[in-house]
């Protein structure tokens, strides 16, 4: 077996015990991204003398015995380019940013150098990270190795592409409608959105509507818990956070049963009334049958709000684009669908997206008071199969564009307004090799049991045989 077919936490238990160093697992990652990158769109920015550095001191570290207590020590996990990275640039998927280098780093990147993980890049996305697609003009289109044709999905396309094309043995990104559980399911992998909370975005601070988290991308559970305890932590002056937690904590969750759990599950479209592929019907109701077997109850529920909740949502979404610290001249340089948004949230009184945000909380408020009996919920991820790259995508007619993704995404965004934690886990592969994932949503703060419940998941049903990229 190639090194880059271990798991993470195979990748770090292998390096302490000795039987390959840190700087071999990332020449051979670096390697492996200088072969497919151009084909799969993963990285923007590759640093590859400076991950060989960070693998040097790693060893150095294991020699002297003075590692840190970390499970992925020495693993690859580079970092989505929305997100600061000191002395490296970072484009947000713009054109405007092609030659911005960040200052600092953002204080969960320090966490996770702290913790021994080797950066070798940044990870492609969307302009602003504001598509379901990662097609931009600084980059190639983040595609899914399963089918070179169809997009990674977005934002986080890049880093779900590097993961699920071996390029990193775990990414970080981050999810404002659902940009970590759509390119986990498009790429066959497991994406954590955190709770509102959980990962603090300093030195950057939280848009207004607090959408945005930060998470893991993996090929395992084990794997993701892991990385969201390298992840987790808030900064002073947060608006949200929670207590510290013991370390491994994630981890442990994923490595343990759950009680008989108490499921609610529906599978009626929140975003946009849209008919469902088949293909994700049949992943839902396979994985309701999967956890009827091991033991747990199911009951059809409601949707916790529908479509009319929609407009605060996006009234939110398009004052924020509105409200980017950009040049004056900005407009001209964006893709046609930021233009549009940044347009539109440019024509909003302050006073409407304040009652948005309002409106926003108490619909939360709701749905999660109505969902308050379940130990969790399950739904499709995507409301369709891997789209082809530019399927959604149309420059011609933005609102059009829109409307695409609303289609294409309809059971996400609702839990980036609630702030309650959601995991994407591959349960599903269509007859044409496509993956297609499902959705597990916890209560506010509780990660803890839809990651045990999705190990449990995983463990009942294993992954298929992989794709052509993947030797």
């Amino acid at each position: 077996m190639s090194l880059h077919q271990l798991t993470a936490l195979e990748q770090g238990a292998a390096l302490r015990a000795g039987e390959f160093t840190a700087v071999e697992l990332t020449e051979q990652y670096l390697r492996r991204t200088e072969e497919l990158n151009d084909k799969v769109g993963a990285f923007i920015t590759v640093i590859a003398d400076d991950a060989i550095e960070q693998a040097r001191r790693v060893d150095g570290l294991l020699q002297r015995g003075e590692e840190p207590d970390s499970p992925l020590l020495g693993v690859i996990a580079p970092v989505k380019d929305l997100d600061l990275m000191a002395g490296v640039r970072c484009t947000f998927g713009s054109t405007l940013f092609a030659d911005f280098v960040a200052p600092t780093d953002a204080e969960f990147v320090s966490r996770m150098r702290a913790a021994g993980l080797i950066i070798t890049g940044k990870t492609n996305t969307p302009e602003f990270g504001l598509p379901c697609y990662t097609e931009n003009r600084v980059a190639p289109p983040a595609r899914t190795p399963w089918d070179l044709s169809r997009s990674a999905g977005g934002s986080s396309g890049g880093a779900a592409a590097a993961v699920a094309t071996g390029l990193a043995s775990i990414a970080q990104g981050s999810d404002g409608g659902g940009s970590i559980r759509i390119p986990a399911s498009v790429t066959g992998l497991v994406g954590i959105k955190p709770s509102r909370g959980r990962v603090g975005m300093a030195p950057l601070v939280d848009q207004l509507g607090e959408l945005a988290v930060v998470g893991p991308l993996a090929r395992t559970v084990a794997d993701a818990a892991a990385f969201l305890d390298v992840l987790a932590g808030g900064s002073a002056g947060d608006p949200f956070m929670h207590p510290p937690l013991t370390p491994g904590h994630f981890l442990a969750a994923s490595q343990r049963h759950p009680t008989r759990l108490r499921i609610g599950r529906y599978r009626e479209p929140v975003i946009a009334d849209t008919e469902l592929d088949p293909e994700c019907i049949a992943a839902y109701e396979n994985t309701s049958q999967l956890l009827l077997e091991l033991g747990h109850e199911l009951v059809d529920i409601e949707r916790p709000f529908g479509p009319d909740a929609v407009p605060a949502f996006e009234a939110v979404w398009d004052g924020g684009v509105a409200a980017l610290p950009l040049p004056a001249d900005a407009n001209q340089h964006m893709v046609p669908l930021s233009r549009w948004l940044r347009e539109r949230g440019q024509r909003r009184f302050a006073a409407e997206v304040f009652h948005a945000v309002q409106r926003m909380r108490e619909t939360a408020r709701a749905a999660i008071e109505a969902t308050e009996p379940w130990d969790a919920v399950l739904t499709p991820t995507l409301a369709h199969v891997p789209a082809p790259v530019g399927g959604l995508r149309d420059d011609s007619d933005p609102a059009a564009d829109f409307q695409a993704q609303k289609e294409f995404t309809p059971f996400t965004a609702p839990y980036n307004v609630t702030g309650q934690p959601a995991i994407s886990l591959p349960q599903w592969w269509s007859p044409a090799g496509l993956p297609i994932g499902v959705q597990l949503v916890g209560r506010p703060g509780d990660e803890s049991t839809i990651i045990s419940l999705a190990a449990q998941l995983e463990e009942a049903a294993p992954r298929p045989p992989t794709h052509d990229l993947w030797d």
